[in-house]
């Protein structure tokens, strides 16, 4: 099984807490004031990222309320934070079965089945979230993956240039963008959207690295090694050829120009 952090890269940005509205069964005002008490102190134990005491707060809303869609929801996002990703899916398939339309359960359901290599699951978790939410960002981006993953590098970067126009913010997404329009021959493009990341999001370790790669591609061989210094200070993991096309998921070209720089540096 691949680490939490195949995911996602992806995993960090994509663990995405349910509304805090709560869809409760007429309950007695004393059981409506537990069950939120309940919900609101596990929700913001997950909010600190202390995911071990809040899979314990939410098994305690859980033993209590066990209808509680949004409870079972938010546990799968812990489970998977965890690593759990069986145990995610088992969660977000319960609050599926207790609200059916639910677009975070199966967009945070598809999460987890990527996370496994599931792909025909996962697309299909991330299909019936676009044919309700046809700008749902995050299923974009994450159908995006499973393109790259088949290959279809073309289609792939349409859906990471959605999910940007989407949320342009999203930062993950416009790597994956940027790094697909390399993959594709579109370098100028590329370059240029690698830039403007990197002017936003000095700190961005993924923009550098590929833009390390590009540069060296075209022979500004200096502007390479300043990028790269930048970027393996930030994380070290983009000197990985394993980890570059099997847990982030970098594309051939990119990962190939970027290990030819490294070992030319390293000559």
């Amino acid at each position: 099984m691949n680490s939490f952090y195949e995911n996602s890269f992806k995993a960090l940005l994509a663990i995405i807490f349910v509304s805090v509205l709560l869809i409760l069964k007429p309950l007695g005002l004393a059981a409506q004031q537990s069950h939120q008490s309940l919900f609101q102190h596990a929700l913001k134990i997950t909010q600190t990222g202390d995911f071990i005491e809040a899979l314990e707060d939410w098994n305690l809303v859980l033993e209590a309320f066990p209808d509680d869609s949004l409870a079972w929801s938010n546990r799968g996002n812990v489970r998977l934070a965890l690593g759990d990703l069986e145990g995610a899916i088992a969660d977000q398939t319960r609050s599926i079965e207790i609200l059916p339309n639910e677009i975070d359960s199966h967009l945070n359901r598809g999460i987890a089945q990527e996370a496994l290599n599931l792909w025909d699951e996962a697309e299909a978790d991330y299909q019936w979230v676009l044919e309700r939410d046809p700008e749902n960002a995050f299923a974009l981006n994450d159908l995006g993956n499973i393109r790259a993953v088949q290959a279809n590098w073309l289609e792939a970067e349409t859906l990471f240039a959605k999910a940007s126009k989407v949320s342009s913010g999203f930062v993950l997404a416009r790597s994956n963008m940027a790094l697909a329009k390399y993959q594709n021959g579109k370098f100028s493009e590329a370059e240029s959207e690698l830039r403007t990341l990197i002017r936003r999001y000095p700190m961005f370790a993924d923009a550098r690295a590929a833009l390390s790669a590009l540069l060296w591609r075209k022979g500004s061989y200096g502007e390479a090694e300043s990028n790269w210094a930048a970027a393996s200070g930030l994380d070290s993991r983009y000197k990985q050829r394993d980890w570059l096309l099997e847990i982030r998921r970098w594309p051939p070209k990119p990962t190939k120009d970027l290990l030819a720089f490294l070992a030319l540096e390293r000559a």
